[in-house]
């Protein structure tokens, strides 16, 4: 799969000091799509999903902080820890929908199948300005990014046409329980930060985002406690390498023990995994339709010339 595109949203995100940051100098324009609906000038409607469950701490400190900056958030996320999944949406003939509370549905399925259900059943005639997803356990950087369900759930939202961001918080190395829960307080000041800075820029009413573009945002852990100030911000590119390496032990019997192992290699400049490791906030627009740039298509194009089935 290749990495998702970047695309100009440096003006959109960092022309105020409160955003501040590094801009790469890659850009592709957006597809075309559905076209979301209008952003008000009241408060958003939220939809909020996760991978880690409708339970996990991230997602609850996102409704709490969400809901307290004055949106309207409506949960609908995975009954279980859906880590891994991916774009995953299910293909079963029924699916298991729990409603334990006001305004949080826990469907028994991935991130993609829990925003199709909030897209199709709760915001049903109205679709919401946003979805979030996250904030996940831990970062989605370079290759992560490809198979995380919490971007994902994101990719799911674009699919619709609905702006979408992805949240993560950690570091790219092994995550420390403790201090990233505690780096989920500053990843959630800066996405309502990021909200209204999305807000405040979308003109008469228009979208908060490009069309079919979303923000897959990646928070470092700061500090001993993980309560620090991050460096800065950086619109950001997925890095295209791996970061982990999955390691393979036959057991003897059949079976193999699995073990996985972070690769580092060094980050490509202006990458999320550049930025991450500098100790500043990734935000890496993304969109979800998977092509290639023009160059690539070329190339492609002139290995397949002549080839006849």
């Amino acid at each position: 799969m290749q990495r998702k595109r970047v695309l100009p949203l440096a003006a959109l995100l960092f022309c105020a000091p409160a955003l501040a940051g590094t801009v790469p100098a890659a850009a592709a324009e957006p597809q075309a799509g559905p076209v979301p609906a209008p952003v008000p000038a009241a408060p958003l409607r939220i939809l909020l999903t996760n991978d880690d469950g409708y339970n996990a701490p991230g997602i609850r400190l996102a409704f709490a902080r969400l809901t307290a900056a004055g949106h309207d958030v409506t949960m609908v996320a995975p009954l279980t820890n859906q880590s891994g999944a991916g774009t995953k949406t299910s293909s079963a003939p029924s699916i298991a929908v729990r409603h334990p509370e006001p305004k949080v549905w826990a469907v028994d399925g991935s991130p993609g199948d829990s925003v199709n259900f909030g897209l199709s059943e709760v915001f049903e005639g109205r679709a919401p300005d946003l979805v979030v997803s996250g904030t996940n356990f831990g970062p989605n950087v370079a290759a992560l990014a490809t198979h995380s369900g919490t971007v994902g759930g994101a990719v799911a939202a674009l699919d619709a046409g609905v702006p979408a961001i992805a949240l993560s918080t950690g570091g790219v190395a092994a995550p420390d329980p403790v201090t990233t829960v505690n780096a989920m307080g500053p990843t959630l000041d800066f996405a309502v930060k990021l909200i209204d800075r999305l807000r405040s820029r979308a003109r008469f009413g228009g979208p908060l985002l490009p069309q079919g573009v979303g923000l897959n945002v990646n928070h470092p852990v700061v500090g001993a406690d993980g309560k620090g100030t991050p460096a800065g911000v950086a619109t950001t590119f997925q890095d295209a390498q791996a970061l982990l390496k999955a390691d393979y032990t036959d057991a003897g019997d059949g079976t193999w023990k699995v073990g996985v192992k972070v690769d580092l290699k060094a980050p490509a400049r202006g990458s999320d995994v550049e930025a991450v490791s500098a100790g500043k906030i990734a935000v890496s627009p993304m969109n979800a339709d998977w092509n290639t740039g023009p160059a690539e298509f070329a190339v492609t194009a002139a290995l397949l010339t002549g080839l006849r089935p």
